[in-house]
């Protein structure tokens, strides 16, 4: 296979697992952002980094980093009802009152009313694998 299908393979897989893989660690994300950059990546290497991710343990300051990434695609059309809800949410998070599937789930209904393909593939909301 050639490079350049080698890539956007490595391209596509990573937009849909880079919120996922930020939401684990900040430090992994930019580890991957900057190996993508490359000339040559390798498929194997990028699904092996991703995979190592999945068996890390929660952090809740990623994970809140992630989903305000992600709260990017929304602040334009969402109401402010709709930002303080998730805002209320996401404190209730960290406090250790919710947890992460209700956080996504809050996301997941905006998506709705809002959608956004790239965001829809998105491991982190479908929460599919690799």
């Amino acid at each position: 296979m050639n490079n350049k299908v080698i890539k956007k393979e490595c391209e596509e897989l990573w937009a849909k697992n880079k919120y996922f893989v930020l939401s684990k660690s900040h430090k992994t994300y930019l580890e991957i952002r900057e190996y993508l950059k490359e000339k040559e990546v390798d498929i194997l290497y990028l699904q092996d980094k991703i995979q190592k991710v999945r068996d890390m343990e929660e952090s809740k300051k990623d994970f809140s980093n992630a989903i305000l990434h992600i709260w990017g695609y929304f602040k334009k059309e969402a109401s402010e009802n709709e930002k303080q809800g998730l805002f209320d949410i996401l404190e209730e998070y960290m406090d250790g009152k919710k947890s992460q599937t209700f956080v996504i789930e809050y996301i997941n209904a905006l998506l709705k009313k809002y959608p956004s393909k790239y965001l829809q593939e998105s491991t982190l909301l479908t929460g599919e694998n690799i």
